[in-house]
């Protein structure tokens, strides 16, 4: 079974988002496991202010299919979009389609001057031409399986494992 340590990869993760950002950088965290992350980059990296929040829900290819998620915090960006520098956050990068989802829904604030992707884990199987700036750590899993960024009580990260059937 794959094990992977989420908290030494989010001190990974907090090395190379720091490379990344400008002086007038703004963070915006993907729901949930991406807005986790940058909640806890911005407080650990110095930043004033909050992150951004961004939800795919609205811009999904599988809308249809799947819906309004239950639970989903809409998408909260306390800082205008119109020109910015966003280092997006998200946990794990696997098709690129959560990803064209945000970037669309970026898009209905404004044109940002920049964007660039920061992902926890990067587990290939892209069907989409979207690469990450950074990624803390590169893994290959089977479709099958399911990959969970998970946040304890203390706020500290785990990660779960799950296969479908």
């Amino acid at each position: 079974m794959l094990q992977l340590d989420a908290e030494a990869l989010y001190a990974e993760l907090c090395h190379g988002v720091r490379a990344l950002l400008r002086p007038d950088s703004v963070l915006v965290g993907v729901w949930s496991g991406g807005a986790w992350l940058a909640e806890r980059l911005q407080r650990d990296l110095g930043r004033p202010g909050a992150p951004g929040v961004i939800s795919s829900t609205l811009h999904r290819d599988d809308f249809s299919a799947r819906g309004l998620a239950s639970g989903t915090d809409p998408t909260q960006l306390p800082f205008a979009i119109e020109g910015a520098h966003i280092v997006l956050v998200d946990d794990v990068l696997y098709t690129g389609r959560t990803i064209r989802a945000v970037v669309n829904e970026l898009f209905d604030f404004g044109r940002p001057a920049s964007v660039q992707l920061a992902v926890l884990v990067d587990r290939g199987g892209r069907e989409l031409p979207v690469a990450a700036a950074y990624a803390a750590a590169r893994i290959v899993l089977p479709a099958a399986s399911k990959l969970a960024l998970t946040r304890r009580d203390d706020g500290r990260f785990s990660f779960a494992v799950t296969e479908s059937a």
